[in-house]
């Protein structure tokens, strides 16, 4: 039973990556800056992007690092 359970969360996270991964090869145009309050808000989405894409690679390591051992 638990080995079922266990089976079906790698099935789930397998597909989560899946969508991550299709989602992250589309390339998005950054936002054009058109006023002191944009700037800003394009700042900020970098930073953020920075972050998301720096926790996605840490997924990436650990789920290569589960798959070896």
């Amino acid at each position: 039973m638990g080995a079922e359970r266990a089976l079906q969360a790698i099935g789930r996270i397998e597909r989560a990556v899946a969508r991550i991964e299709a989602s992250a090869a589309r390339p998005r145009p950054a936002p054009q800056p058109t006023a002191d309050g944009d700037e800003r808000l394009a700042a900020a989405h970098a930073q953020l992007r920075g972050k998301v894409e720096a926790a996605i690679a840490q997924i990436d390591e650990l789920l290569a690092a589960g798959e070896q051992g």
